[in-house]
């Protein structure tokens, strides 16, 4: 794919994956409810593209149909889920298996395109969904069978971490065909609204506090919106102009790999060899699924 932009845009998408890999180490250092810091995540994400749909996009909400609003609070509460649940996900497990067990959000959209819309699953997938789905069976067994684990409930965070791949696929699948039709920012405005306001819900009914945290708390809360969703998330969704998506998100498997070495460095936490060794084979089968997929 031809580029003539003056940033390099494999730059970009390095700097992108580093900062998405972050993510999870600013989670794990917050002290506040994995609700509450999810909220804030996407609220202060939010915020700063309301002026610029208001400015530039105000005349394209007025022609969103009612059923692509439907798949847009689908797709928004989809992705409230997945948010609350990996927070979660990550008071109970180790970074390296909770960062590497929602990564496989692509093969779980491989199964929902095949079990709802009908779309052919080739044997390079088939296969690729076969050995993601060992290695995480070997990542949520393995520790207890050597005795050791990272968490203080990591088979519990696992499962955690395999809804928030679930609830991204359901988000992807019901945004797929709607970005076809609706520009992104007015898309992202919606559905992340919709987000916003299911995470409010939430920390809500778990009773928890919206204000009253010390200043390093809202910097955490800044940091996970600027750092894994403006500079992260923006970056990708920029390098995808310039880039193939094959490559894009291929690259994004280097995630898992990143939020794991930050974790050695900023928490001391290294993964014992049966996640690293269950997490190697689910990334593979995640690269066989998502590179057939983007071919």
């Amino acid at each position: 794919m031809q580029t003539n932009t003056q940033v390099s845009p494999t730059l970009g998408l390095v700097a992108a994956i580093v900062a998405i890999s972050g993510g999870a180490i600013l989670i794990r250092w917050s002290q506040a409810p994995s609700s509450v810091a999810a909220f804030y995540r996407v609220l202060f994400t939010t915020v700063p593209l309301l002026p610029i749909a208001v400015w530039r996009y105000h005349d394209h909400f007025g022609r969103i149909t009612r059923r692509d609003l439907v798949f847009a609070t689908l797709s928004g509460i989809a992705l409230a889920v997945h948010f609350a649940a990996w927070f979660e996900s990550l008071s109970w497990t180790s970074v390296a298996a909770s960062v590497t067990l929602v990564q496989a959000q692509p093969v779980f959209v491989a199964l929902g395109a095949w079990l709802l819309l009908r779309e052919r699953v080739t044997r390079r997938m088939a296969v690729g969904i076969a050995v993601a789905v060992s290695g995480m069976a070997a990542m949520s067994v393995g520790d207890f069978l050597g005795g050791v684990a990272v968490g203080p409930r990591p088979l519990y965070g696992n499962v955690l971490a395999l809804v928030g791949a679930v609830m991204a696929a359901g988000y992807v699948l019901a945004g797929r065909s709607l970005r076809q039709r609706v520009d992104l920012i007015p898309y992202v405005v919606v559905v992340y609204s919709v987000c916003t306001a299911t995470l409010l819900g939430i920390v809500v009914l778990d009773g928890h506090a919206l204000t009253g945290y010390p200043p390093r708390e809202w910097l955490l809360f800044v940091g996970l919106a600027v750092g894994p969703g403006l500079l992260g998330h923006t970056v990708i969704n920029w390098a995808l102009a310039h880039l193939d998506s094959s490559v894009v998100s291929v690259s994004l498997l280097g995630e898992p790999v990143g939020a794991t070495i930050l974790a050695a460095v900023f928490l001391s936490e290294s993964p014992t060899l049966y996640t690293v060794a269950g997490g190697v084979v689910v990334l593979f089968g995640i690269y066989l699924t998502a590179s057939e997929r983007t071919v």
